[in-house]
């Protein structure tokens, strides 16, 4: 298997750092809100690569973390008239509806940052100690210039950064690129006690500390998360990581696109902020997540209706398919090698650094190949593999289309298969089209009437 690695930049040959053990984080969601349809590219993303690495053979440990304590989430409180803890709270159910509305198990592990303080007041002190952090006034800071290496995931140099990045002036910092381990409270700011004060950690060091404690290592294998988190927050991660412990933070960095709303970015101002919820009750979560595998994780990509109906139309596709060939259940012995050089295809292509455009081509390959053998065994092994492989490495829920009819809809198709054996084709037309109006195709093959839910 080979992953991009954005701290190398470049494709490599992924080899974990003990056996087969994967530590596997990714950073998770702040919950002032609800999750929009980038979360949900996110989530189903993340989820898909640690099943794919588990199926692998890979023991996988995979750690997505709640940021419930941040700027966003006491802003949002203020106006609201509620805690932050209320918001935060609110927001969390939410977003566990939002995992089971996307069909995505919780992660192995997800913890809260407020459950982790103590750990963190620890990794900033020893930071103090060794002389990567000061203290200024209730605050403190990392020094950004004392860590050498810092740049190295964005690729800029301190001098770049300084010249390309406006940053407020702030006279507690000794360097204007200095970042914040932990912030002084405000007045009615929540709060924990500190051996510098009261006040709350920072950003960037609840990812350091809880994917070190929840991965039991100073090393994880793969570290995830969008490309809008590259800088500042994933640089920070590294320099606040690497100078306590001396040794490299993550051996892998994934990082996948962002998504925009008919090219342009996602704004409540601009009304174009599309949650979770809305995008699964409007589309399905099987359309959704055809809609994000049909583009390579890394790259951006743009949510529209005209998309949104083509994922609708390949998913179809494969619902016909099911329809009509029994799919066999378990992971199918593939005896003919027409079909098993198609499968190939699609684990190369998931192995060559999660390429799910390829793969789901590989996919469709299959679907085309059983179209061709209809009622053959050949057909019944494709159509085993695409129920198989959208199941259990795409995370597609594939309901069957063979749901329980009503009785009066199960009298009508028995009529018109009675109607088509008498070769009364008026009949048989009438028949279809009153099927067609309780939202039920049929389509007639070789081996006879078929049916699907439109």
């Amino acid at each position: 298997m080979k992953f991009y690695n954005s701290l190398t930049r470049q494709k490599e040959e992924f080899v974990p750092l003990t056996g087969n053990q994967v530590r596997f984080y990714s950073c998770g969601v702040t919950v002032y809100d609800q999750c929009h349809i980038g979360h949900a590219r996110s989530l189903y993303l993340f989820d898909l690569m640690a099943r794919y690495l588990r199926w692998r053979g890979y023991a996988v440990t995979f750690v997505r973390n709640i940021t419930d304590i941040d700027d966003k989430i006491i802003q949002r409180g203020i106006k609201l008239g509620k805690t932050a803890a209320q918001v935060a709270a609110e927001n969390i159910q939410k977003y566990r509806q939002d995992l089971t509305a996307l069909g995505i198990a919780p992660a192995d592990k997800e913890p809260r940052a407020t459950e982790n303080i103590s750990e963190m007041i620890a990794h900033i002190q020893a930071l103090i100690q060794q002389g990567f952090a000061y203290v200024a006034d209730g605050d403190v800071y990392f020094r950004v210039r004392s860590f050498k290496d810092y740049g190295k995931l964005s690729g800029q140099s301190v001098d770049q950064m300084r010249e390309a990045v406006r940053i407020d002036h702030d006279p507690k910092k000794e360097d204007p690129l200095d970042f914040a381990l932990w912030k002084q409270a405000k007045p009615e700011e929540p709060f924990w006690p500190s051996p510098w004060g009261p006040g709350r950690p920072g950003w960037h060091i609840e990812c350091s500390v809880m994917s070190m404690k929840y991965l039991n290592c100073a090393t994880l294998d793969i570290h995830a998360g969008g490309r809008d988190l590259v800088f500042p927050h994933h640089e920070n991660e590294i320099a606040q990581s690497e100078a306590l412990t001396g040794k490299l933070f993550a051996r892998t960095w994934i990082h996948h696109g962002l998504v925009t709303i008919q090219g342009q970015k996602m704004s409540k101002s601009l009304g174009n902020f599309i949650t979770l919820q809305d995008a699964v009750g409007r589309y399905g979560a099987d359309p959704l997540k055809m809609f994000f595998c049909a583009s390579h994780y890394a790259s951006d990509m743009d949510f529209n209706e005209v998309k949104m109906q083509e994922a609708a139309k390949a998913l179809e596709r494969i619902h016909i398919l099911l329809a009509r060939e029994p799919a066999l259940t378990g992971n199918p012995e593939v005896k003919h090698t027409e079909v098993a050089s198609i499968y190939a295809k699609f684990i190369a292509a998931m192995d060559d650094d999660f390429n799910t455009p390829e793969a789901l081509a590989g996919m469709f390959e299959l679907v085309g190949y059983a179209n061709r053998h209809p009622g053959t065994l050949q057909a019944r092994e494709a159509a085993g593999l695409v129920f198989w492989l959208g199941q259990n490495l795409l995370g597609l829920s594939l309901l069957s289309e063979q749901a329980v009819l009503e009785a009066d809809e199960a009298e009508l198709l028995k009529e018109r298969e009675q109607a088509r054996a008498q070769k009364n084709f008026k009949k048989s037309d009438e028949l279809r089209e009153q099927l067609k109006q309780k939202g039920i195709i049929v389509e007639d093959g070789k081996n006879g009437q078929t049916w699907r839910r439109a």
